[in-house]
C-alpha cells in the first residue's frame, strides 16, 4: 500500500472558465477520516481531500455542477460520498457509487434519492464490485434511470466492450478507456472504445492525463481527444480527477488541465456540449 501526494493546496487558474452550469464529472472527496475511515481492502492511502479545498476548485475552473465518484479506497461504503453530496446541494451534486449484488432494492432507492444515479466497476484499482456480477446488477439498476461507470485497462476493451453494448442502460468509460497514448489511435484498445462510442448509448469522460505517455503537458492526449470529439460529439464528458488519487511522484496542476480541454475543443459550442449538455443528460440535472 502506497501513500499518494496530496492535491496542491493552490489552484493555478485556467486562462478560461466554463460556461454556466458545466460539471465536474468526475472526483472524489477522502476524509474527513475520523468520520469517513478508509477501507482495509484499500491499495492506496489517499491524503484527505475535503470540500472546502475542492470548492476552490470549481470556483477557479467555472464548475456548477458536480459528479462525485466513489474511490476504491471506500470499497461499497459509500457514505462519505453520499455526505458531500448533501452537503454540495442535489440541485447541483450527484453520486456514482459502488454498490455489489448485497445492496437490496430499498437500499438502492435510498441512495437514488440522495443523488446517485450511477454504480462504477472499477477494474484497474480493485477493491471493487468483480466484473462478473456486471450484467447482472446492469438488469437491476437499469429501472432506477441509472448508468453503469466503468474503470478498464485499455487491454481489456476489445473483450469487454461488446458486453457494455449489450447492457440495457447507458455505460460511462473513465479516463478515455485507460488506453497508452504510446499505442496509437489505430491501437486495438482505442479502436474498441471508438466502436462503443459509435453505438450511441456511451459515454466517455475527457479526463485524460492518465493515457499519457509522454507525462506534462500531455500533448500526447490530444490526438485521442479529437478522435472520441468527433466520433461521439453527444458522448464526450469532462473531469478533473481532483484530488488525482494513487499519483505519488507528481501531481496535475488543475488549471492546466482544464486548459486542455479548451485546446481540444476550442469552439463556445463544443465546450457547452461537454461541460453543460451532455452531463445533465446522463446525470438527470
Amino acid at each position: 500500500m502506497h501513500p499518494c501526494l496530496p492535491p496542491l493546496s493552490v489552484v493555478p487558474k485556467p486562462s478560461w472558465k466554463g460556461p454556466p452550469l458545466s460539471c465536474d464529472c468526475h472526483f472524489h472527496i477522502f476524509g474527513p477520516y475520523d468520520r469517513f475511515p478508509l477501507d482495509a481492502g484499500r491499495h492506496y492511502d489517499p491524503a484527505p481531500a475535503l470540500i472546502p479545498a475542492y470548492l476552490r476548485v470549481a470556483e477557479a475552473l467555472g464548475i456548477g455542477r458536480m459528479v462525485i465518484v466513489q474511490p476504491s479506497v471506500y470499497g461499497t461504503d459509500n457514505e462519505c460520498s453520499l455526505d458531500a453530496a448533501g452537503r454540495f446541494g442535489l440541485d447541483r451534486a450527484r453520486v456514482v457509487a459502488v454498490v455489489d449484488d448485497s445492496f437490496d432494492e430499498a437500499a438502492l432507492r435510498a441512495m437514488h434519492a440522495r443523488g446517485t444515479r450511477g454504480v462504477r466497476f472499477n477494474a484497474v484499482s480493485g477493491n471493487g464490485t468483480p466484473l462478473d456480477q456486471l450484467e447482472a446488477l446492469a438488469r437491476r439498476i437499469a429501472p432506477l434511470g441509472w448508468h453503469l461507470q466503468v474503470y478498464a485497462e485499455g487491454a481489456q476493451l476489445p473483450d469487454l466492450a461488446p458486453r457494455l453494448a449489450a447492457l440495457p442502460l447507458p455505460v460511462v468509460i473513465d479516463h478515455m478507456g485507460g488506453v497508452r497514448t504510446a499505442e496509437g489511435v489505430n491501437g486495438a484498445g482505442f479502436q474498441a472504445l471508438l466502436r462503443l462510442m459509435g453505438g450511441g448509448r456511451s459515454y466517455v469522460k475527457l479526463c485524460g492525463y492518465r493515457i499519457s505517455s509522454a507525462g506534462p503537458p500531455f500533448a500526447d492526449v490530444a490526438p485521442f481527444a479529437r478522435a472520441l470529439l468527433d466520433a461521439a460529439p453527444d458522448g464526450c464528458l469532462w473531469g478533473t480527477d481532483w484530488p488525482h488519487p494513487s499519483l505519488s511522484s507528481w501531481m496535475p496542476e488543475d488549471g492546466a488541465l482544464f486548459d486542455l480541454l479548451g485546446e481540444w475543443a476550442p469552439s463556445d459550442a463544443e465546450q457547452r456540449r461537454v461541460l453543460v449538455d451532455n452531463p445533465a443528460r446522463v446525470y438527470g440535472f
